[in-house]
């Protein structure tokens, strides 16, 4: 009896609904554009075109010349070839561990599974300044630093030290996208291939992985355009020295600080390269999808 009322009122919705769909529409109304989409549609460009000019403008400031002169320079040159290392050794770290670990997430259940999801999320909420600093003290003074620096193995105020600020700070990233690129295949292609006599492994590797494929690529895309990028954690763990650990954003920090305005656009225009490059291709292998 108590639902009555509210099978009344969802009847009477119904048939508001289907009585409007019965109305045919007026074309003219449609094809003329109104003020409420005028507005928005301005907000959209006014917001793409200030962008735009705002990047494009940073480029085309200095003279072609002397851009081409920073471009060339040794320390440039230094910056970019560390960045191309560390970034690279760090991003295929990020996927040797992002893999099991998306896999586990997208397909396993075990105790704690929300707590441990909510650990991998933590990265992407903290500051990237405060990951360096904890990473600092992890390294630095604490037991576990010491046993490392009496073995070693320095890590502080080195390119050792790039390498794990950038894998810290980004992993969360790499198993968030390859998480997303698991949890978008059917599960019943897995169950069908282990029916057929497949291993595990032999599952992983020959059906999974290669229909996780385009969400592998863009997480690793994704992932080696933000390590290169990487700055507040870089520069409390490994320090920003020149020509020692001097990445693109420590390049540009550096440059900026000691007014050297040619050599920080530099930095700059190679970083913005790398980022719409990036993004073109994670677009293209996401299909526009959100991830993040």
């Amino acid at each position: 009896m108590g639902d009555a009322p509210a099978r009344r009122t969802d009847q009477a919705a119904e048939r508001i609904i289907l009585g409007w769909s019965a109305v045919p529409p007026n074309r003219d109304a449609l094809s003329r554009p109104s003020a409420f989409k005028a507005l928005f549609l301005a907000v959209l460009f006014g917001l793409v075109a200030y962008m735009v000019v705002v990047i494009v403008g940073l480029v085309v400031y200095p003279p072609l010349p002397a851009l081409i002169e920073s471009l060339t320079s040794p320390e440039i040159l230094f910056a970019i070839r560390l960045s191309l290392i560390t970034s690279a050794i760090s991003t295929a770290l990020c996927v040797v561990v992002a893999v099991p670990v998306a896999y586990s997430l997208a397909r396993f259940s075990f105790p704690g599974k929300k707590a441990v999801n909510a650990v991998f999320n933590i990265p992407l909420a903290l500051p990237p300044l405060v990951a360096g600093v904890a990473l600092l003290i992890f390294y630095g003074p604490s037991k576990f630093g010491q046993m490392l620096s009496a073995a070693g193995f320095d890590i502080i105020y080195t390119p050792l030290g790039i390498i794990i600020a950038q894998l810290f700070v980004n992993l969360p990233y790499m198993v968030r996208v390859t998480r997303s690129a698991f949890e978008t295949i059917n599960p019943r292609y897995e169950h069908v291939a282990r029916t057929l006599g497949c291993t595990e492994w032999g599952t992983f590797c020959q059906v999974t992985l290669p229909l996780a494929r385009a969400g592998l690529i863009a997480g690793l895309v994704i992932t080696w355009s933000k390590s290169i990028g990487e700055f507040g954690a870089v520069l409390m763990l490994a320090g920003a020295t020149q020509m020692k650990t001097e990445t693109l954003p420590i390049a540009l920090f550096l440059n900026m600080s000691t007014g050297d305005l040619d050599l920080a656009i530099a930095a700059s225009v190679i970083l913005i390269v790398i980022s719409v490059t990036s993004l073109a291709i994670f677009e293209r292998y996401t299909d526009g999808r959100g991830v993040f």
